[in-house]
């Protein structure tokens, strides 16, 4: 069965969530393997985990410890109904640590005081979970601030870190097993062969879904929700998640759909000719301009919160979407009834899901202003046709509606735009101005070195400080950029791109030379987490 109950001929590989910010990742990659993934939320019935007569059961990680009074766990009667049925479990972090808790091992706090980031891990080769590695260390990523000190009976431990932690415990007769660190990170060496093996070799779960599917079921629910009558607004932005939902949704209504591109005062160096010119010439989609700029900028005036900006600029775009629809109202006779947008899984989990979704244990990370900043009288019913998708997996499905590649190798840009990239209020100064300026220099370098498609996302961001220099023999005070670069398969982990010396020598002295009131610029060296990939 699917998540509404409807029949599915799929194998079900079913994700229970207990908030860490990757559970979104564990689904994409059971996908990746062309299996069929479900996503519920960590304290779902028993009976509604029956109901889709589960394969497979992952529990994820969480920011939670089992000994504080009502942490999330499995419902009662789980771990039976497991065993009756011969359904295999793995807990990932949280998860094996509520395994081990559940079934009368010991958790504590960890003598070191937790693992975080890249470790090695030495493994037990005997083991069933990792019979198909040769090296008895991998480097694995690591988050977590509890361990198990006492294993249940039946269980072995069969891997340990450096430091002496458990990080991973079998009990094939009880079909149970565990990993402390989160092998659907990329960073964890042979992780995707490791998720491989627990569900193939172990769990015998069929390769039987792929994209193509995907987008065949999207269109006919696209089809089924609007009907043959209503017509919707799509909000571009530009990105390659919105313009794939345009195509994919003007596939299904034709001139029904009405595409607006809002030009917030927030957008890159020259982005709204470059982003028409895309719409006209090589998408062919009909696009209409509204310049919300002022309008925009003011109400940002005096805010320096991101949580805020990203609210007050979700609110506005709402705003012209209204105007937008009566307007067309006015034209057609009818307000449109639906809005189009590009939102994916990774704006869902950082925007802390909203009532009704079922995704109750994440932590807030950052409201997306197309999740979070929304209203509640929206006044109309969203489409949304990736909210369940990862970038890379919306990429996939432009190629097979024949967006030029190009487009798809776009960097992703962030609905709110330099909103998130200048510290501070916007509208002091000539901010944006320059960093436009620097943005640009920063981008147009990467792509005279030939490196733009080997890195996921870069760019620019204005610090809210000020340094001494000294430009043309002479004292200056100006300001100081920072630059990001990062590599990443879907936004969820990202590292630090490693540009060569060279490289960076060049473009710093590009920026100080060529926009005047910038005399410093700085590297960032942050992986995600602990950062993200936003400054803000």
């Amino acid at each position: 069965m699917s998540a509404n109950g409807s029949q599915t001929h799929h194998a079900v590989v079913l994700i229970l969530d207990y908030g860490s910010q990757y559970t979104q990742l564990i689904t994409r990659r059971v996908r990746e393997l062309c299996m069929f993934s479900m996503l519920f939320p960590g304290d779902a019935s028993l009976d509604r985990i029956k109901s889709v007569n589960p394969r497979v059961v992952i529990l994820s990680g969480g920011p939670n410890s089992v000994h504080v009074e009502g942490s999330p766990r499995v419902p009662d009667g789980f771990f039976e109904y497991c065993s009756e049925n011969k359904v295999p479990i793995l807990g990932i972090c949280y998860g094996m640590q509520m395994i081990t808790h559940l079934l009368g091992g010991e958790v504590k706090p960890a003598v070191h005081g937790g693992e975080y980031g890249r470790m090695p891990m030495d493994i037990a080769p005997s083991s069933q979970l990792f019979s198909f590695i040769s090296n008895t260390t991998v480097n694995v990523w690591m988050s977590h601030g509890d361990e198990a000190v006492k294993l249940p009976s039946g269980f072995t431990a069969v891997a340990k870190s450096h430091q002496g932690a458990i990080v991973a415990i079998e009990s094939p007769e009880r079909h149970v097993y565990g990993f402390q660190f989160h092998p659907e990170v990329m960073h964890t060496e042979h992780g995707m062969e490791m998720i491989k093996h627990f569900l193939v070799g172990i769990a015998q779960v069929p390769a039987d879904w792929n994209m193509g599917q995907v987008l065949e079921e999207q269109l006919a629910k696209i089809a089924e929700q609007v009907g043959p009558e209503e017509h919707a607004i799509c909000a571009l932005s530009g990105g390659v998640d919105s313009t794939v939902a345009a195509t994919l949704v003007h596939k299904v209504l034709g001139d029904r759909l009405h595409c607006v591109f809002v030009d917030n005062g927030l957008l890159r160096y020259n982005e709204q000719q470059r982003v028409m010119d895309t719409f006209s010439n090589h998408l062919h989609l009909p696009v209409t301009c509204v310049d919300h700029s002022a309008v925009m900028l003011e109400r940002l005036r005096g805010m320096s919160d991101p949580e805020a900006k990203r609210k007050a600029i979700g609110a506005e775009f709402i705003e012209v979407f209204k105007a937008y629809a009566t307007q067309l109202e006015g034209k057609l006779g009818k307000k449109p009834k639906f809005l189009v947008q590009g939102t994916l899984y990774p704006d869902v989990i950082e925007s802390c899901p909203p009532p009704g979704s079922g995704q109750k244990h994440s932590h807030t990370i950052k409201s997306h202003h197309n999740v979070g900043g929304l209203p509640k009288d929206l006044q109309f019913t969203l489409i949304e046709p990736f909210r369940e998708l990862f970038k890379d997996e919306v990429r996939s499905i432009g190629r097979l509606l024949g967006v030029p590649d190009q487009f798809i190798k776009r960097h992703p840009f962030p609905g709110p735009g330099l909103a998130v990239r200048v510290l501070g209020d916007v509208t002091e100064g000539n901010k944006l101005d320059v960093l436009r300026e620097v943005d640009e220099i920063f981008i147009n370098t990467i792509k005279e070195y030939g490196l733009y498609d080997e890195i996921w996302q870069a760019f620019a961001v204005f610090l809210p400080v000020k340094a001494v220099g000294v430009q043309g023999d002479q004292r200056t005070h100006s300001h100081v950029v920072a630059l990001r670069a990062v590599t990443s398969a879907d936004g969820m982990t990202a590292d630090w791109y490693s540009f060569t010396p060279a490289f960076l020598r060049d473009v710093s002295n590009r920026i100080c030379n060529k926009v005047r009131s910038v005399n410093r610029v700085v590297y960032d060296i942050t992986s995600k987490p602990p950062g993200t990939i936003e400054w803000e």
